[in-house]
């Protein structure tokens, strides 16, 4: 009997073994604009416990935009690059970075928005004409549809790059820019005070109405090395987005993270509709890349190889 009770706890230890190495599979994560919703999925994850229950403990790098972000992981000092700009990780890609798009991050551009203060004289777009307007990074997504939109609408407007949104809002509200650039939740609460205005949102933006804008990246080595860790992250993330946008619990976690009220939280859920983030297809790579040429993020497009070689989607 002795023995028989010897031996079942071994095998409790061993499973327990298991369960402790396995929770201590660690990735390191790089994450733009903190307390955005979309870039925020790893952290609500985090937060809520369901990367832990897929084996996994990130270890979350906040940095001002995508562009940084990949810097970070071509140095080697993370794993996984969330919610980065398309462009940039196309032009990153084509100067032999070995870098992977492993999922889609954001589709469209619901959260995207242009404002002013509120007693600003720019009332439309076309008054954006000869006037700077702030993206964060160069390659970023806000730069990548600032660009868009000025060809969509024939401008004569000055990209001018202002860093994080904190450094943009407080930029903007001094009018050092003319006009700021903003994603939900950051900034709406200036909006419902009435201390600013939105002119323009990513939705005006036809061409970004149904191509990726944003996507998240490993790289190549990671990739090879952990693909049981990769598998596991996204299963997590996905189950990840199926939570915030099905339970309360999600949303008090979103506004203890953020620092939002809830009537902010409840109209970031409103406008980022679940189907924007979507991860298993990066769509539109075509006229990604013939904008990403036309803005000289790319000085050709990607060959199909190229394309098979940089995005590998992990489901």
């Amino acid at each position: 009997m002795r023995r028989l009770v010897a031996v079942v706890l071994s095998i409790f230890a061993l499973a327990g073994a298991i369960r402790n190495a396995q929770a201590e599979d660690t990735l390191k994560v790089a994450v733009p604009q903190k307390g955005a919703w979309d870039a925020g999925i790893v952290e609500l994850g985090q937060r809520g416990g369901i990367f832990k229950k897929h084996g996994l403990d990130l270890d979350i790098l906040y940095t001002v935009a995508g562009p940084e972000s990949i810097q970070a992981m071509i140095a080697g000092s993370i794993d996984v690059a969330v919610a980065s700009g398309v462009s940039a990780a196309l032009g990153t890609f084509a100067k032999g970075a070995p870098i992977r798009i492993f999922s889609s991050e954001m589709t469209g551009a619901p959260d995207l928005y242009w404002y002013v203060p509120a007693d600003s004289p720019i009332k439309s777009v076309q008054d954006f004409n000869d006037k700077t307007v702030a993206y964060s990074a160069v390659g970023s997504s806000s730069h990548g549809s600032l660009l868009a939109l000025i060809a969509q609408d024939h401008l004569t407007a000055k990209p001018t790059a202002t860093g994080n949104i904190a450094s943009t809002i407080t930029q903007t509200m001094t009018k050092q820019v003319d006009v700021g650039f903003g994603a939900a939740p950051f900034g709406l609460d200036l909006v419902e005070a009435g201390k600013a205005r939105i002119v323009a949102t990513g939705n005006d933006v036809v061409a970004l109405r149904t191509r990726a804008v944003r996507v998240n990246l490993t790289g190549a080595v990671t990739l090879q090395s952990k693909p049981d860790q990769m598998k596991r992250f996204m299963q997590a993330y996905k189950e990840t987005v199926d939570w915030m946008y099905s339970s309360p619990e999600a949303l008090k976690v979103y506004g203890e993270y953020s620092g939002l009220p809830d009537g902010i939280v409840q109209r970031v859920l409103k406008l980022i509709p679940k189907e924007a983030l979507q991860t298993d297809q990066v769509m539109g790579i075509n006229d990604i890349m013939a904008d990403a040429v036309t803005q000289k993020f790319l000085a050709a497009p990607l060959t199909q190889d190229q394309l098979k070689e940089l995005i590998q989607v992990v489901k």
